[in-house]
């Protein structure tokens, strides 16, 4: 048993599958982890929220997702020019249920299919053992497209709420039905489409083309060691036998036409007759080849390089050149700008406005007054309830002689809900002495929550107008 995980683990399919084990733990643990409340991703439409990173912000600070989406299409294409379709045969979500239904509810479980190394070979419908296990396949698949579904929409409905909304599927028809859609869909790709998603329905293989370089890394046939299999017409020449093949191309020529490559791919292509746009750089042939090449006492003929290196054989691969390191600064660029963003996170959200009315005078206990009305709309994006209160700063000078007279006291605001109040400023001082306009002070309005005055603060700029000296006046 020791002797078959080590082996399973020296190829790159072993590694794959492990890989593959890895992503589906993180993906399926990650929407039930929460930190103060928070999740690490989670765009709520219903609570028009966004976690990231564990930090709560509002939709209207949803200017943090392109720089998301930048990172995620950017990071795929760097990953296309350093190493092909590296994204499809190891990250896609597609691959990866194509490899458990197939090779571990079909092949392994079932035994509907003979060998996972040969994947062209279609299981015999016409015995009825094959159809029942046909049936128990698709079963076992349509549960498992089912929790599939709901793990993907935990990142748009979290966990806590999303069993609470499917006890009551009448209630919310949308999610329900989103639900069924994408695992319906996950069905009908998995069962019927398979790998043919990736050939003609996915529009990735189409972008990859114009991203490759001859120093991009792939699965490779050498044709100076295993000789010529198709001509440049990409024709197959008549190679039944490596004696064939000598005869054709020489003595040197080591393939084995065994095409032990071939039946392993996935995507049914023979790698041997040059870049394809089908490869999803899985480097299931490359581990075919390795095991038939290594009993002769040889390396593999397919292996993970570059055109410049085993088809040119120019020199070494260049993994780090121009267009690799702008992908990089261009990806370290958008963190950086991302994290420098999502740090000035403001955790109160606070907008001001001034009454049409600029100021109104009269006098209180025998001292003319002024003062200016605003409609505050305040917003509380923490998970619980929290008292509000502002202060206000003056210009320089000023200080202690703008006041606020109402609200007189903090409030609360719960979680989610915006509240309006109506915030009186007043001066009993004689700010400006202008006899001929009415003065515009600049201030600035510092709201913060009782007991957390250290974070979650925000400063809004706005003003105070003070009337002109006649006004004044006519009060006294």
């Amino acid at each position: 048993m020791k002797k078959t995980t080590s082996k399973l683990m020296a190829s790159w399919r072993g590694k794959r599958y492990y890989f593959f084990g890895l992503i589906t733990i993180i993906t399926i643990v990650l929407p039930w982890i929460k930190i103060n409340g928070n999740h690490f991703f989670l765009l709520s439409f219903a609570k028009l929220k966004l976690n990231l990173a564990f930090v709560q912000y509002d939709m209207q600070e949803l200017y943090l997702m392109p720089f998301i989406l930048m990172l995620l299409f950017l990071g795929i294409f760097g990953m296309t020019v350093v190493g092909g379709r590296v994204f499809c045969g190891w990250v896609c979500p597609q691959t990866i249920f194509r490899v458990i239904y197939r090779d571990i509810i079909e092949t392994k479980i079932l035994r509907l299919r003979k060998r996972i190394k040969n994947k062209q070979q279609e299981p015999d419908m016409s015995l009825f053992e094959n159809q029942i296990k046909k049936v128990i396949a698709v079963l076992m698949w349509i549960a498992l497209s089912l929790f599939a579904s709901a793990n993907f929409l935990w990142y748009f409905v979290p966990p806590e709420d999303f069993f609470t909304y499917l006890a009551n599927p009448m209630a919310h028809t949308i999610l329900f039905g989103t639900l069924l859609f994408i695992a319906l869909f996950l069905v009908y790709d998995i069962v019927k489409l398979k790998e043919d998603y990736c050939i003609y329905v996915c529009p990735y293989s189409r972008i990859q083309s114009v991203l490759y370089d001859e120093h991009t890394v792939m699965a490779l046939y050498d044709t100076h060691r295993g000789g010529a299999i198709y001509d440049e017409h990409k024709q197959k020449l008549a190679s039944k036998s490596q004696k064939e093949i000598q005869a054709r191309e020489g003595e040197h020529a080591e393939c084995t036409a065994c095409e032990s490559c071939v039946t392993v791919c996935p995507t049914h292509i023979d790698i041997r007759k040059g870049l394809q746009l089908e490869c999803i750089n899985c480097l299931e042939c490359v581990d075919a080849c390795t095991t038939v090449m290594g009993k002769l006492g040889k390396p593999s003929l397919v292996t993970w390089s570059s055109d410049y290196e085993i088809i040119d054989q120019k020199g070494k691969t260049k993994y780090f050149r121009t267009k690799v390191i702008a992908y990089i600064v261009l990806l370290v660029g958008i963190m950086v700008a991302l994290g420098v963003m999502g740090s000035t996170k403001e955790y109160m959200l606070l907008n001001i406005n001034k009454e049409n009315r600029l100021y109104s005078i009269h006098k209180v206990k025998g001292e003319v007054v002024v003062d200016n009305a605003y409609e505050f709309l305040v917003q509380n994006t923490q998970n619980k309830k929290m008292k509000f209160f502002f202060e206000v700063i003056p210009p320089k000078g000023m200080e202690g002689e703008i006041v606020i007279v109402k609200p007189s006291k903090p409030f609360t605001v719960v979680p989610g809900v915006k509240k309006k109040k109506i915030v009186v400023l007043r001066t009993t001082k004689v700010l400006v002495d202008d006899k001929r306009d009415d003065t515009v002070i600049p201030i600035t309005i510092r709201a913060y929550a009782l007991g957390h005055e250290d974070k979650i603060v925000v400063l809004r700029h706005s003003t105070f107008t003070y009337p002109r000296e006649d006004l004044i006046e006519n009060y006294k």
